[in-house]
């Protein structure tokens, strides 16, 4: 997987920053756990919200850290001032629009996620290759097909991709979107992909954590044994 950024005409430019990416991997969680606290609450402390996460509070507050944000010692943070930072630092003040490649279960389930809007990102596209399929609307999206997939990058600005095909079909269709531009590509697919050092790839292996969990079961139950 190779990593990177390429600043396109429809993707912003991100500044470089200092935050480790095991950080950047925890913004998230935080983010979710203090949208999850009740609208009632005001503050609260790196120790609450790391028992919320499961982080240890100094990692919290490590993390925490590199946003700039300290906390008032005795009262925590500001819940809506750590949330927008939060945002702010993982991109999430503005839109960005989604295709998704791959309109079986998967990928009509994924056109329906309601998360999306929640969060900024918003389904433009969702192709495929059966003709059987086009036409087809599933949760307000029309299913396109694939040969326009190319057009539908370029002319409703797409930014991420998202890969829900079977694995011999991922490659070429993250080929297809790194050469339209796409720089971020979320790959459902069970493979691994080779795109340039320009195009950022996240993989969703479900597989791949079941086997690491039978892993951690089976030791546990030798452990017990």
């Amino acid at each position: 997987m190779a990593e990177g950024v390429r600043h396109g005409p429809n993707v912003p430019r991100v500044l470089k920053t200092n935050i480790p990416g095991a950080t950047v991997s925890r913004l998230p969680i935080y983010l979710r756990c203090l949208n999850d606290l009740p609208a009632s609450v005001n503050t609260c402390s790196s120790e609450q919200l790391g028992i919320i996460a499961g982080v240890k509070s100094a990692q919290v507050r490590k993390d925490l850290s590199y946003l700039g944000s300290y906390g008032v010692r005795g009262v925590g943070y500001n819940v809506a001032d750590l949330s927008g930072q939060i945002k702010k630092a993982l991109g999430l003040t503005r839109g960005y629009h989604v295709v998704i490649v791959g309109a079986g279960n998967l990928g009509s389930a994924l056109a329906g996620y309601g998360g999306f809007g929640s969060w900024g990102f918003e389904v433009v596209g969702l192709v495929d290759v059966d003709p059987a399929k086009i036409g087809a609307i599933h949760h307000g999206v029309t299913i396109e097909p694939i040969t326009n997939l190319e057009e539908i990058c370029s002319q409703r600005e797409v930014a991420i991709g998202i890969v829900a095909t079977p694995s011999h079909a991922a490659q070429d269709v993250a080929d297809r979107l790194a050469a339209a531009g796409v720089v971020s590509i979320l790959n459902f697919a069970p493979t691994v992909l080779h795109v340039p050092d320009s195009v950022d790839v996240r993989r969703v292996d479900l597989s791949t954590e079941l086997q690491i969990l039978t892993f951690h079961l089976q030791n546990r139950e030798e452990g017990a044994g």
